[in-house]
């Protein structure tokens, strides 16, 4: 299995597929801009290294090696000094890239160090720029599009996302990351930012291709709740819309949703029956109420997925609404 995203979004999808394959790959975006992860692009022109650290923490090992790396990774230096912010799994990266001159060797030997349950890849090898296309910005011209640029400015902005892109157009791709969606058996794309986390990887043209020619079964997971600014007023079915704008065709098999998310079943399921994909509601959000997917039950849901799909599409319909 191969997932992609990035930040929170990815972690809580690696969280729950590490409970169903030990065959995993994360595929994580590169466009962060902001904290830890900007600074060190700012600074070192290093590709930024804050959502594959947590792609890393979200795989460590559960012994007691596993979880004293991840508790470090994630461990962040207080005071008002130059390390300030940092996190130590950002500086660790930065050190492993630079020492090996080569982010694959380096994600390689950081998963080796945490005992990493599957392999961590960056989407692109060189640090990307997400630029959004909003509208509402403008007050003599509420219509008009204008660009924001930068990920942190696109996932706080007041106005409507309304297209996404890259910097530089076409990046290239991760090679190993590119191959692994053409290996794997199953592609999970969310739940994450979808602007800034999610669409980016079908913004890279041989990345977009592979998810286009792989035999793999294709799995959107939505998010369980619209994020203020970079998706404020989105309804799930205008996430799925919003993605089908981005794919130029992309086939997709399966959409996973919250059952307590979807206000218009119909609706959603429409939008799926579009894209070709079978529409699957679950719970898989926390019991407590926070827009937060719980990562055993993701996993559930995903595990019966999987067994149904391989029994057959029959025994899925009639097991899911």
């Amino acid at each position: 299995m191969v997932a992609l995203g990035g930040g929170h979004g990815l972690s809580a999808s690696l969280q729950a597929l590490r409970q169903v394959t030990r065959h995993l790959t994360a595929v994580v975006t590169v466009g962060d801009d902001g904290g830890s992860s900007g600074r060190l692009r700012d600074e070192l022109g290093a590709l930024p290294p804050g959502d594959l650290r947590m792609a890393l923490a979200a795989l460590a090992g559960h012994d007691d090696w596993g979880q004293a790396w991840e508790a470090l990774l994630q461990h962040r230096f207080d005071g008002d000094g130059p390390l300030a912010g940092h996190a130590v799994g950002n500086l660790l990266l930065t050190g492993l890239i630079e020492s090996t001159g080569d982010p694959v060797v380096a994600l390689d030997l950081a998963a080796r160090l945490v005992g990493a349950v599957g392999r961590v890849l960056p989407m692109s090898c060189v640090p990307l720029e997400i630029a959004a296309d909003v509208v509402g910005l403008d007050p003599e011209d509420p219509g008009a599009r204008c660009e924001v640029v930068g990920q942190v400015a696109v996932a706080t902005t007041a106005g409507t996302v309304a297209a996404v892109h890259v910097r530089p157009p076409g990046p290239p791709a991760c090679a190993e990351a590119v191959e692994a969606v053409r290996r794997a058996d199953w592609v999970v794309l969310g739940p994450g930012s979808w602007f800034t986390s999610v669409l980016p990887h079908l913004l890279v043209p041989d990345l977009q291709a592979a998810l286009a020619e792989t035999p793999a079964r294709r799995l959107v997971c939505l998010n369980l709740a619209e994020q203020i600014g970079e998706t404020a007023g989105f309804s799930p079915e205008a996430h799925l819309q919003v993605l089908a704008t981005h794919t130029a065709g992309l086939p997709v098999d399966v959409v996973l949703a919250d059952e307590r998310a979807v206000v218009d079943e119909a609706g959603l399921r429409a939008v799926a029956d579009g894209l070709g994909a079978r529409l699957v509601l679950a719970p898989v959000a926390r019991i407590d109420g926070t827009p937060r997917h719980d990562p055993d039950r993701l996993a559930a849901a995903l595990a019966r997925i999987l067994s149904t799909s391989s029994a057959g599409a029959t025994a899925e319909a009639h097991a899911w609404r």
